[in-house]
């Protein structure tokens, strides 16, 4: 991975947290607008974290990709790409 791992873990144990903040809460009958609202933020901080990884292979795999001579390997990325859109876009 080439994103900050330091950061990256950081966050990532920040939704645990909130995961386990949440799983209290519903527990603890909580009001269901209280736990939508920690479940957006727990989705919000997921969403920048694959935002973070996504930048960072951008830059690093992607541009080693293509200033390579491997025609394969460009195309590999590009596939991969794709795919990601077309998940992020459901």
């Amino acid at each position: 991975m080439k994103a900050d791992k330091d950061i990256t873990l950081r966050k990532l144990k920040t939704v645990r947290g909130q995961i386990e903040g949440l799983i209290r809460m519903v527990e603890d009958n909580r009001y269901c607008i209280d736990i939508s609202n920690q479940v957006m933020a727990s989705i919000g901080i997921l969403k920048n974290i694959n935002r973070d990884i996504l930048d960072a292979h951008l830059r690093n795999c992607v541009t080693e990709a293509f200033d390579s001579d491997d025609p394969e390997s460009k195309k590999q990325k590009i596939n991969e790409i794709i795919m990601i859109i077309d998940k992020l876009a459901r």
